[in-house]
């Protein structure tokens, strides 16, 4: 196939645009006034200038502010990709390999194994993608340019205290565009508040100490409310002509309440009248899956503030447990792809001759501009959103290129 000049054009400009940025004198002006701050915060000079004062800004990272995916993708594609078979099958896997520590964490914080490992598998696909991106550099480009600085220059600082007190090794402290970085992705400053070290090595360790990661993420969940026997929720019918506006996780009443108002479980369990409160979400609107949650919903909502996130950790951890994918369908009639089928995406679009890169199932800037171009050239509008039909498009136009 030959590519399109503007899509040629637009592959450039990217890795033109990735490339690390100069430093330039507002930069090494702001990094002085940090190391200025960093002494009335009790951090040594001899650690910033050995660590810090060399940095040269990441610009890549300004353009992750607005983009996180938990708010911008329809959450059947944010879902599709995170609770798959691929990470139910890797989460039975750990839950089994880690047993005797899962046990041990249970038993000191009250979370369960399920929960814990969802919450790993999600954030870090158990270890296996941490982040590449320097923390200092991305935090020190973040608290200099863009908005939020006064947030991430208290994580920049932050991170140097983690050096300073030996916990985890600079060189190591890599992760996130925003600073989150180990097993189960940490801030700078939620490791300082709750991590803790369990594997009793003397040091505090997310990244390289798996028994650390684990029970820091259950000591988190512990002081976010987490109710050990407690469920984070179910999933409900709501009755005919069920007001929307009393929805919302904030519009709590008590499980009585909601079940005089006629909500029922909809794998038809009973639920039991009580006083406990509970709110209902509908994150899809009226014409989606349904949800009564309670307060371990709320746990899992403060690891992420975002709904569709705790979702993910929710659903993957009842997953984990056995129960079945969600009855109620989306309403979407193109719904969204596991990571399997996002890497065949991959693989044909690079067989009709994109660049797409590693084959790794993120579809990412490069990919959807692919996408967007075989849209064009078929006729079909340029969304770059690589869901079921696009998937069966790509497979007739690689199959008839290859002449199979």
């Amino acid at each position: 196939m030959n590519l399109k000049p503007a899509f040629v054009c637009s592959i450039l400009t990217t890795t033109l645009l990735s490339l690390p940025a100069a430093a330039d004198a507002s930069f090494d002006r702001c990094i002085g006034d940090l190391r200025t701050e960093a002494q009335t915060r009790g951090i040594k000079p001899e650690t910033f200038d050995t660590y810090a004062k060399g940095l040269e800004p990441d610009n890549s990272v300004l353009g992750q502010l607005d983009s996180q995916p938990e708010f911008r993708t329809p959450i059947w594609d944010y879902l599709a990709g995170l609770v798959d078979d691929e990470r139910i099958a890797d989460g039975h896997a750990m839950m089994q390999r880690w047993a005797t520590t899962l046990q041990a964490v249970e038993t000191a914080y009250g979370v369960d194994a399920a929960t814990i490992v969802a919450v790993w598998g999600v954030e870090s696909d158990f270890g296996r993608n941490i982040g590449k991106r320097p923390l200092l550099t991305s935090l020190a480009t973040l608290s200099c340019q863009g908005r939020r600085q006064g947030f991430f220059r208290s994580e920049f600082f932050a991170t140097l205290r983690i050096i300073e007190n030996g916990d985890v090794d600079a060189a190591r402290l890599t992760g996130s565009w925003a600073g989150a970085f180990g097993h189960t992705q940490f801030m700078p400053s939620t490791f300082a508040r709750v991590a803790v070290d369990f594997d009793g090595d003397g040091r505090r360790d997310l990244v390289d100490s798996v028994p650390d990661a684990l029970a820091s993420t259950a000591n988190f969940l512990a002081k976010a409310g987490w109710i050990s026997g407690q469920p984070w929720g179910y999933e409900v019918t709501l009755p005919a002509g069920f007001d929307a506006s009393l929805a919302g996780r904030h519009n709590k009443r008590s499980i009585g309440d909601w079940m005089r108002l006629g909500i029922q479980r909809i794998d038809g369990v009973p639920l039991e009248p009580s006083t406990t409160a509970a709110a209902i979400l509908m994150p899809a609107g009226e014409g989606g899956p349904a949800f009564l949650v309670l307060q371990n919903f709320d746990a899992l909502y403060s690891y992420n503030a975002a709904e569709s996130y705790a979702l993910a950790i929710a659903h993957l951890s009842d997953r984990l447990r056995g129960a079945a994918a969600f009855v109620r369908p989306w309403p979407t009639d193109d719904p969204g792809l596991s990571r399997a089928e996002r890497r065949e995406v991959q693989t044909l679009l690079a067989r009709l001759g994109y660049p797409v890169g590693e084959i790794d199932g993120v579809i990412g800037k490069i990919s959807r501009e692919a996408i967007e171009d075989v849209q064009r050239q078929n006729g079909l509008e340029p969304s770059g959103r690589a869901g079921r039909y696009m998937l069966g498009v790509l497979r007739r136009l690689a199959g008839a290129g290859t002449g199979s």
